[in-house]
């Protein structure tokens, strides 16, 4: 049930044949990404649970998730672009059907990704989520 947006990002790794590929386009979309104004990188809105500094700036407006993010770490800021890929536009009562683990599984990240950085990735869906919820 994913988006597409995410569904390019699947087909992109598709063509991307070694993890260290995969893990430069990760590097590279994080990069790619306007970088979070600094006004918004408050305490509210930092995820806890990160190995690395994440601040998310999710909204819900006429029921539609979207969100902006940044990080200290460019791997996490790649992850960020994924998420955004797979969360960012969703209806609010579609957030939670996302399988978010078994999303990025496609791509291969579930089993190259830290423990850290895994349950940086859980964070970060988590708060995706309950806003998302709250939205609702």
């Amino acid at each position: 049930m994913a988006q597409e947006t995410f569904e390019e990002i699947v087909e992109t790794f598709e063509f991307l044949e070694d993890w260290e590929d995969r893990y430069r386009h990760v590097i590279d979309m994080g990069k790619s990404m306007e970088p979070l104004d600094e006004a918004l990188k408050v305490p509210a809105l930092k995820v806890e649970g990160c190995a690395s500094q994440v601040w998310l700036h999710t909204k819900v407006e006429g029921g539609v998730l979207t969100f902006v993010g940044d990080s200290d770490a460019m791997i996490v800021r790649g992850l960020i672009a994924v998420l955004r890929g797979l969360y960012s536009g969703l209806p609010v009562g579609e957030v939670g059907q996302v399988d978010a683990l078994a999303e990025l599984g496609r791509l291969g990240l579930n089993e190259h990704l830290s423990a850290q950085r895994s349950n940086g990735v859980r964070a970060m869906v988590d708060r995706i989520r309950q806003v998302a919820a709250a939205g609702s």
